[in-house]
């Protein structure tokens, strides 16, 4: 079996605050694999980017273990943790691009960092901006760049020094969703053409369910639930699941038949689910929620419906969505 490319086990980091020790992490433990683009997700305050930020020890774990390709992070020298941070580039919500820079030369500044022969550095980062469909822009300083534009400068520049890990610290969260879209379809086609394990720091389920194929909830600290996304999505098991999942409103009062979450993960967009449902059964059907997209295609996203008052009509249509191939769970008071 091969070895995780990241493995943390036991983790754990507290930091000191007026009135005693505050817990930011308490007893993670995760596996990411090489080539998976992993999601960690959470709600503000859950953990999550003190985590993204233990992976290459920008903050230091006050107990628990990071091994980074078999290599223990806690056995390394100052050298030793800058070697390995150039096999891990990262990325924010805020870019962080110098100013007084092009696009260009914030491309360039690893590679000076790491006094790289000029000539061959120069055509790396052009390369990258040709592969972030940036090269027309080499000469632009960040003023001149959209927000979307300056977000694809920074993950050339992340990709400069050849890294095994990109680190995504709410890399869409100041994107509208436009750009967003873009911006993770950019991610997915990296992660195919290089080979390169993405890491997902996001409280956007939308973007976890865009791209990534594995994920863990972070709650209170602690991972909730860790697994394959489409089984998260679709089967939520931990409370924090099912909030982050689940449509998110206010709780109704429910005049009539069972309420049923169904969900899309790859199903033809072109097929009328609800219409044919509604034709086959012969009774009509409510919808409360909808958020579905379509990509290359194909439907994701959910749906919750009102079924019919009278069971053996709703009996016919949760048979008829079984037979699709169609994933459906009842549930209550999870309606805006």
């Amino acid at each position: 079996m091969p070895q995780p490319l990241i493995e943390i086990q036991s983790l754990c980091k507290t930091y000191s605050g007026k009135g005693g020790a505050v817990p930011a992490l308490e007893d993670v433990s995760l596996c990411i694999d090489r080539g998976d683009i992993f999601g960690i997700i959470g709600l503000s305050g859950a953990g999550k980017s003190t985590l993204v930020r233990c992976l290459n020890y920008l903050e230091k774990p006050t107990s628990g273990t990071v091994r980074v390709d078999g290599v223990d992070l806690s056995a390394l020298s100052g050298a030793g943790l800058r070697e390995l941070r150039r096999s891990m580039g990262m990325i924010f919500q805020q870019f962080n691009l110098m100013m007084q820079r092009t696009a260009l030369q914030n491309v360039l500044f690893p590679l000076e960092l790491q006094k790289a022969d000029k000539k061959q550095s120069e055509a790396r980062a052009r390369e990258l901006l040709e592969l972030v469909g940036l090269l027309d822009r080499a000469n632009a300083y960040p003023a001149e760049l959209s927000g979307g534009q300056k977000q694809r400068v920074a993950i050339a520049r992340a990709l400069a020094t050849r890294p095994k890990v990109l680190l995504c610290d709410e890399a869409t969260s100041a994107l509208d969703p436009t750009t967003t879209v873009s911006i993770l379809s950019l991610l997915e086609s990296i992660n195919r053409q290089l080979g390169l394990t993405i890491v997902i720091i996001t409280h956007e389920m939308r973007v976890i369910e865009s791209i990534c194929n594995r994920v863990a909830i972070i709650d209170e600290h602690r991972i909730a639930e860790c697994g394959p996304v489409e089984e998260i999505f679709s089967r939520p098991q931990s409370e924090a699941a099912r909030r982050l999942v689940l449509p998110e409103g206010r709780t109704v009062q429910m005049t009539g038949g069972r309420c049923v979450r169904i969900v899309f993960n790859g199903s033809s967009s072109f097929e009328p689910v609800v219409a044919n449902l509604v034709l086959e059964c012969r009774a009509p059907v409510n919808i409360l929620f909808a958020d579905t997209q379509n990509v290359s295609g194909q439907a994701h996203g959910q749906m919750v419906l009102q079924l019919p008052e009278d069971e053996a009509a709703a009996g016919r249509m949760l048979r008829s969505l079984a037979a699709r191939g169609i994933t459906a769970e009842e549930v209550t008071g999870y309606v805006e």
